[in-house]
């Protein structure tokens, strides 16, 4: 699975970057993603592209998210 730390950019490259990671996603793979804080512009994008997520606290700071494209 892919990871990405976005906890450092600066708004709005996290939504940006995580986007476009997973528009690349192919069916059946993850991605985890690591942002400053629960981003909900994203998860609503998520919703609107068919992808799915859960998400959790990180221990240090921000959000842990993982996002799935659903298999075919």
């Amino acid at each position: 699975m892919n990871r990405l730390d976005l906890r450092d950019l600066p708004a709005p490259e996290p939504l940006v970057r995580a986007l476009a990671a997973a528009d690349a996603l192919q069916p059946g793979q993850a991605l985890e993603v690591l942002t400053p804080l629960l981003p909900s512009p994203l998860l609503e994008a998520l919703a609107a592209r068919g992808l799915s997520w859960r998400s959790e606290p990180c221990a240090d700071y921000g959000t842990w998210l993982a996002i799935v494209r659903p298999a075919a």
